[in-house]
């Protein structure tokens, strides 16, 4: 029974690390495709992760209060650590960095010492795609999506990026304020 176990295990590693193969070959062929669909217009693409993010993270949230068991966070900076340790952690089994807060704790950055989406990508070598593109922008519309669903504005942007041959890859996320209960938008 015990050798049984064992496998089962070893298979869900093996599932699991096939799952993550794909999610990262799948969104760079996505992205691949927006960078031809908007004629390497990057800025327009950039945008274009966004918005799928923030669909994606509206949608997510529900996933990670089921899988964590976390009640919401009493400030932003718990919410920042539940993001970096619970949230990155369940779904893509990675623990970004929280650093750099400013003074009145409505900014910090997220520093990706690994990033799955990135894996086996190289820009493309058209002299823009290296200074305008941020490939994993969907990370950025993912935590605004979520965050808004727990009522917090916030804006997120990439400040470096491995793949344009920065040494880091960080995010600055920023507070902007507290929602009271709303409807999303375009949800009536």
């Amino acid at each position: 029974m015990a050798s049984g176990k064992a496998a089962r295990v070893g298979e869900e590693t093996r599932i699991d690390k096939v799952n993550a193969e794909l999610v990262t070959l799948t969104y760079g062929t996505i992205v691949a495709q927006l960078c031809s669909d908007y004629d390497s217009n990057y800025a327009e693409v950039n945008k274009q992760l966004d918005k799928m993010g923030y669909n994606i993270g509206m949608r997510l949230v529900e996933d990670y209060f089921a899988k964590s068991g976390s009640q919401r966070c009493a400030n932003f900076r718990e919410t920042a650590e539940a993001i970096s340790k619970i949230g990155f952690k369940i779904f893509l089994n990675i623990t970004p960095v929280v650093t750099n807060w400013s003074a009145d704790s409505k900014q910090f950055s997220l520093i990706f010492e690994e990033n799955p989406l990135a894996d086996f990508v190289e820009l493309p070598d058209d002299g823009k795609a290296q200074d305008e593109l941020w490939f994993s922008n969907i990370f950025c519309g993912i935590l605004r999506g979520a965050l808004e669903m727990v009522q917090m504005q916030i804006e997120a942007q990439f400040v470096t990026d491995v793949l344009r041959g920065d040494e880091t890859t960080e995010m600055r996320v920023n507070l902007i304020r507290y929602m009271e209960d709303e409807l999303p938008p375009d949800d009536e």
